[in-house]
C-alpha cells in the first residue's frame, strides 16, 4: 500500500524534530554536566555471583526431574524401536498394546515435561525477581555514591559509550553483598 506523499513528509519531518529536540537535549545535558550510566540488566542476571548461585541451586533442584523426563525418553526411543523393529513379526493385538503403550507414555512425558518446564520458569523468575530487587538497590546505591544524574537499561538504548556503562560495577557490588 503506497503513502501519500504527505504522510511521508509529515513523517519526515516529525522524525527530524524529534532528532532535533533529542540533539539538542543532550547538548544541554553535556553542558550542564550531566552525569549518565547505563546497565545493562541481562548480564547482571546471567553473572553475577548471586545470579550464579541461584542458577546452581534452581539445576540441583530439578535435577532428579530432569533425569526423570530423560528415562521417559529413553522408553520412549526403546519403544519405538521395538515397533519398528518386531512390526511385521508382531501379531495385531501386540502390536496394538504396543503402540497404545506408546501413545501413554508420550502423553506422560509431554505432561511431564511442560509441567516441569512451567515450574522451572516460575521458579527461576521467583530468584530473578529477589536478585533484580538487590540490583535495584545497588544501582540507586552507586548513583546516589557517584553522584549520577541518570541511569538507564542497557536495551533501551540505541547508542552507548563504554565509559558510561556501569553493569561491572554493579555486578561487583552484588557479589559484595554476600
Amino acid at each position: 500500500m503506497k503513502q501519500k506523499p504527505q504522510t511521508r513528509f509529515c513523517r519526515k519531518v516529525s522524525f527530524c524534530i524529534v532528532a532535533l529536540f533529542l540533539t539538542c537535549f543532550f547538548i544541554n545535558a553535556h553542558a550542564s554536566g550531566l552525569k549518565i550510566g547505563i546497565v545493562d540488566i541481562e548480564k547482571v542476571l546471567r553473572e553475577s555471583i548471586p545470579a550464579v548461585k541461584a542458577q546452581k541451586e534452581i539445576e540441583q533442584e530439578f535435577q532428579s526431574r530432569d533425569e526423570e523426563i530423560q528415562l521417559m525418553t529413553h522408553q520412549v526411543t526403546l519403544l519405538q524401536q521395538k515397533l519398528e523393529d518386531e512390526n511385521s513379526a508382531l501379531d495385531e493385538s501386540d502390536r496394538l498394546n504396543l503402540e497404545r503403550e506408546l501413545a501413554n507414555l508420550s502423553r506422560e512425558y509431554q505432561r511431564t515435561h511442560r509441567q516441569m518446564r512451567e515450574e522451572l520458569s516460575v521458579r527461576q523468575n521467583e530468584e530473578y525477581s529477589v536478585i533484580l530487587e538487590r540490583a535495584n538497590r545497588v544501582i540507586k546505591n552507586i548513583a546516589e555514591t557517584k553522584q549520577y544524574d541518570l541511569i538507564l537499561q542497557k536495551q533501551d538504548t540505541v547508542y552507548r559509550s563504554q565509559r558510561i556503562d556501569i553493569t561491572n560495577q554493579v555486578i561487583r557490588a552484588l557479589g559484595n553483598e554476600q
